[in-house]
């Protein structure tokens, strides 16, 4: 298993990060089919817990938001919104003329899907579309890695005081505060390395980034638990050896792009 994991992560880490490095078209077309993926993951999951929602209604939201996101960015998101609420809402209401009992949930599982998803998701084009995107996306992306790591290193030998038991039970807290350490001194580190790229990012920002990110980011990873616990699956899939699917890496990855999207702007404004 480790060596399937590795190798699975030696493919799988650099052809992000060449994507990440190009941009532009590859860039996109590459990160809109993962959220496609993690679209019919989810949708798979919610199958398995007995609810029967639409993959057409599902998928081509999160298409539509990522299609707006690099076209148009934030403008007429609003409206976009709006037309995405509308539209659901009249799914379920035809569901429901056609006889299907769940049609009000899943108003709720659709919306839910596709903002999850779809919108958050999204903030990888957000993010990358910035001045210098590439290299936040390249600072953002190894602070959740590296954080992420150090909570399997830390929190494997030492984590005694679990954080959420029912949901979760390999997390722990020692496991988060390794996180937190990883997340602070890879976000220091990069902040030196990137200096030629990224000027005004300081040593301080550094931290701060890589702390906001450790602490928030398993946060996307304890929600996709909560619906693979409901399920009662290990995995959204088995599409990554070693590693389950696409919605398993994502997970955690587009709340790390979502919120060093905002503090890139917070430090450049």
């Amino acid at each position: 298993m480790f060596w399937t994991r590795t190798k699975s992560v030696l493919v799988f880490v650099p052809l992000m990060l060449v994507m990440i490095y190009l941009g532009g078209i590859p860039f996109q077309v590459f990160m809109t089919i993962l959220l496609a993926i993690a679209a019919r993951e989810y949708w798979r999951l919610l199958q398995i817990m007995a609810i029967k929602p639409s993959q057409f209604v599902i998928l081509s939201g999160v298409l539509l938001v990522a299609l707006h996101r690099i076209l148009f960015g934030f403008q007429y998101i609003d409206v976009l919104l709006v037309v995405l609420i509308f539209l659901v809402a009249v799914d379920s209401l035809v569901r429901y003329e056609k006889g299907e009992l769940q049609a009000a949930q899943l108003f709720a599982f659709h919306l839910a899907g596709i903002l999850y998803i779809g919108w958050i998701g999204s903030y990888f084009f957000s993010i990358r579309a910035l001045p210098e995107g590439r290299w936040w996306l390249l600072t953002a992306l190894p602070i959740t890695w590296l954080a992420d790591m150090g909570a399997y290193t830390i929190g494997k030998p030492l984590g005694k005081h679990k954080m959420l038991p029912h949901l979760s039970p390999l997390k722990s807290w020692e496991g988060f505060a390794g996180a937190v350490v990883f997340g602070v001194a890879t976000g220091a580190l990069l902040s030196l390395l990137w200096r030629t790229f990224l000027p005004n990012f300081s040593l301080w920002q550094g931290m701060l980034m890589g702390l906001v990110v450790a602490l928030l980011t398993p946060l996307g990873d304890l929600f996709i638990s909560l619906l693979k616990r409901v399920a009662g699956v290990k995995d959204t899939s088995k599409l990554i050896p070693g590693h389950g699917g696409i919605l398993d890496r994502l997970d955690t990855w587009i709340w790390g792009a979502m919120i060093a999207y905002y503090m890139a702007l917070m430090f450049t404004g």
